[in-house]
């Protein structure tokens, strides 16, 4: 990959944040799936770096089953202990169970005839999804 790309600052420095930012890093994504991996993997970056959780993706991707909500939602306290115990990924009780109350979340919405993708869009302009709860989204990130 080359490293002659204009990027924004904080990708400027790091070969693994460059991958990230010229592939994903504000490219719209419709799949439910992947919006909602998205959203666990943004839960559990919180108080850390977008390059620590970057770093421990495959292996939250291997601890988390593909991040499958319907093998997740019936996770128990022994897969808890698996997870707390898995070196790959942070190791937050916390985030381990939102994770878990997550996919039961999305399975409802599913079972209810909601599209996740279509309820993420919703708050945006989007012409393609939603209503629209938001006129413009944001043009920058810190």
């Amino acid at each position: 990959m080359s490293d002659t790309l204009t990027r924004c600052r904080w990708a400027q420095n790091d070969p693994t944040q460059w991958v990230y930012h010229d592939r994903e890093w504000g490219v719209p994504v419709r799949d439910s799936r992947t919006l909602w991996e998205n959203l666990i993997l943004d839960g559990f970056q919180a108080g850390l770096s977008w390059r620590t959780i970057l770093l421990k993706r495959e292996a939250f991707r291997r601890a988390f089953e593909g991040f499958d909500p319907a093998r997740i939602a019936v996770y128990g306290e022994s897969d808890i202990e698996r997870l707390m115990a898995d070196s790959g990924i942070v190791r937050s009780r916390q985030k381990i169970t939102a994770t878990i109350r997550n996919a039961r979340a999305y399975l409802t919405m599913q079972d209810n005839g909601e599209d996740f993708s279509h309820f993420v869009w919703s708050f945006t302009d989007d012409q393609h999804h939603g209503s629209g709860r938001y006129a413009q989204p944001p043009l920058r990130t810190g």
